[in-house]
C-alpha cells in the first residue's frame, strides 16, 4: 500500500522553493493585506499625537509593532515615559513566546543574524518562519530577512501615509476616523485563527467598555486584556492538538 501523503501546509508557497526569496515574498504578501488598515490608523494618530512628528513616526524603526506604536503615541500627553515603556513591554509580551519558539532555529545561525533577526520578529512573520522550522539554515535564514524586510518596509510605507492622509483631515474629523480604521484593522488581523480571533474580540469589547477610563487607560486596559485572551485560547488551542490521536503512525 503506498504511503499516505505528508499533510499541506495552508502557509506554504507551491510554485517556488521553500527557501527561496520569491517563496517568501509570496507567503508574505497576503499575511501584510489585513494590516493595512491598522498601519494607516497608526500614521493618523502621529498626527494627533502630542510627540513631535519625526519621534513619533521613529516608533516605525524603535519599536515596529502596530499595537505597541499606537498605545506610545495616543498616550503621550497624559502619560510619564516610564508609563509609556512599561505598556509597549505589556503589550508585546507575546514576544516573549514567539522568541522562545524560535529559539532553537536562532542558536544555529551566525551571531550577526541573531542580533538583528529579533527586530523583525512581529506576529506575521513568526507565523511563517514557525511551521518552516525544517528548512536547511541558511534557507530559513533567507525566508526569514526576506519576509521581515517587506514587512518593515511595508509597515513603514503604510504609516506614513497614514501620516500624510491624517494630515489633509480635518482636525474636528480625526478622533471620529481612526477608532473606526482602528477596529476595523483588529477586527480583520484577528480573522486569521481562533486565538484571533478571540484576542481581537476581548481586546476591542474591552475598549468599549473602558472608554470613560481617566487618562485614555481603556486602550491599555483592552491591550492587555486582549494580549490574555488570545494567549488562553492558543494554549487551549495547543493542548487541543495535543489531545487528539496521531493517526500518521497507524497507516
Amino acid at each position: 500500500m503506498p504511503a499516505a501523503d505528508p499533510p499541506v501546509d495552508p502557509l506554504a508557497e507551491t510554485t517556488a522553493p521553500a527557501g527561496t526569496s520569491a517563496a517568501a515574498l509570496r507567503a508574505a504578501i497576503p499575511l501584510f493585506i489585513p494590516a493595512i488598515p491598522f498601519g494607516l490608523v497608526v500614521g493618523v494618530a502621529i498626527t494627533d499625537s502630542a510627540m513631535p512628528t519625526a519621534v513619533a513616526w521613529s516608533t516605525n524603526v524603535v519599536i515596529f509593532a502596530g499595537a505597541a506604536q499606537l498605545a506610545t503615541v495616543s498616550l503621550a500627553a497624559t502619560a510619564t515615559w516610564l508609563t509609556l515603556v512599561a505598556t509597549a513591554a505589556v503589550i508585546n509580551l507575546r514576544h516573549v513566546m514567539y522568541s522562545a519558539a524560535l529559539s532553537p532555529r536562532f542558536n544555529d545561525q551566525p551571531r550577526w543574524f541573531r542580533w538583528i533577526g529579533p527586530f523583525f520578529l512581529i506576529d506575521q512573520l513568526f507565523a511563517l518562519t514557525s511551521v518552516r522550522t525544517t528548512l536547511p539554515g541558511p534557507a530559513w535564514r533567507r525566508f526569514y530577512l526576506t519576509a521581515g524586510i517587506f514587512y518593515f518596509l511595508s509597515w513603514t510605507t503604510v504609516v506614513t501615509v497614514g501620516l500624510v492622509v491624517g494630515s489633509s483631515i480635518p482636525t474636528e474629523w480625526r478622533l471620529d476616523v481612526a477608532p473606526a480604521i482602528m477596529f476595523a484593522g483588529l477586527v480583520v488581523l484577528g480573522l486569521a485563527n481562533r486565538p484571533g480571533i478571540v484576542a481581537a474580540v476581548v481586546g476591542a469589547g474591552v475598549c468599549l467598555l473602558a472608554l470613560d477610563v481617566p487618562n485614555n487607560g481603556g486602550i491599555l486596559v483592552g491591550a492587555i486584556s486582549g494580549v490574555i485572551a488570545g494567549y488562553l485560547a492558543d494554549v487551549a488551542e495547543v493542548r487541543r492538538a495535543d489531545a487528539r490521536p496521531d493517526t500518521t503512525s497507524e497507516r
